[in-house]
């Protein structure tokens, strides 16, 4: 039996401009995996997300996604099977701010802010389904602009979804959501990552808070290159993040999810 491509694939990844963006990079995403990408300011974790959906060109190395190989394939065509959920995204939304939730969505299957026009049936349908599936159905209806901030991340999780990705990016998804809307958020994750169907994922965080146990996988980057990449037991240490970080850190983890201390600390240090 043919075995599936994986679906990423990073190997001797270069990218230089003015300097050395990221250097010596080896990657590798299976099905069934789910990815935390950790590392301080600076690391590179931007810069990778810009390689790995063709914005940032390598110098050098290979890049393949999907199946798909960088420079043999329009790139344009396979961000159209990949979902983003960052900040940039949200942004664009802000400036059709009357749009609804279910007109958001549909929006993500032409890859395309603000939905013009009758919505076809076909369309509305998949929209719908999609509102149930993000646990949103009562948002249907509401304009962009009273949807709160945990609310506007899963309609653009479904906006992603309504193009059927095989890869999700999660750039920074909890970012100016307040505790328990985080809470709510990574919980509204586990359960989307538990569906049929549901696409291989890759967050990218400052915070260990936010690496629960759906991820399955880790990679911890350092000045433009890989300082640890592996099962997210084996990668997440106290060493690895103190190096990460430089800064003297101490993970611990407790009923499963992970904290992180600055200095003297006097808990189990794993």
């Amino acid at each position: 039996m043919k075995s599936h491509p994986a679906v990423i694939e990073m190997t001797a990844l270069r990218v230089e401009r003015e300097a050395v963006i990221l250097e010596s990079i080896d990657w590798r995403v299976e099905r069934g995996e789910h990815w935390a990408i950790l590392g301080a300011n600076g690391s590179g974790k931007t810069s990778l997300l810009r390689a790995l959906t063709g914005y940032l060109p390598p110098t050098a190395g290979e890049i393949r996604v999907l199946g798909e190989t960088y420079g043999r394939f329009d790139w344009r065509d396979l961000r159209t099977r990949i979902g983003l959920v960052s900040s940039s995204v949200h942004q664009m939304m802000d400036t059709n701010d009357g749009e609804t939730a279910l007109k958001a969505i549909v929006s993500g299957r032409y890859a395309q802010i603000g939905y013009w026009g009758e919505i076809r049936p076909d369309d509305r349908r998949a929209a719908t389904a999609i509102l149930r599936r993000i646990e949103a159905r009562a948002l249907r209806d509401r304009p962009w602009r009273f949807l709160s901030q945990g609310e506007r991340q899963r309609v653009l999780i479904g906006r992603a979804l309504m193009a059927s990705p095989k890869l999700m990016i999660l750039d920074e998804p909890c970012a100016g959501l307040d505790p328990v809307a985080r809470e709510h958020f990574l919980q509204f994750l586990r359960r989307l990552a538990r569906t049929r169907g549901a696409p291989t994922m890759v967050l990218v965080t400052h915070h260990v808070e936010e690496i629960v146990a759906m991820f399955s996988h880790v990679l911890v980057l350092k000045s433009g290159r890989v300082l640890a990449a592996g099962p997210r037991g084996r990668v997440l240490t106290s060493a690895t993040l103190s190096s990460a970080f430089q800064a003297p850190v101490h993970l611990t983890r407790e009923r499963g999810r992970y904290s992180l201390s600055v200095g003297p600390h006097s808990g189990i240090v794993i």
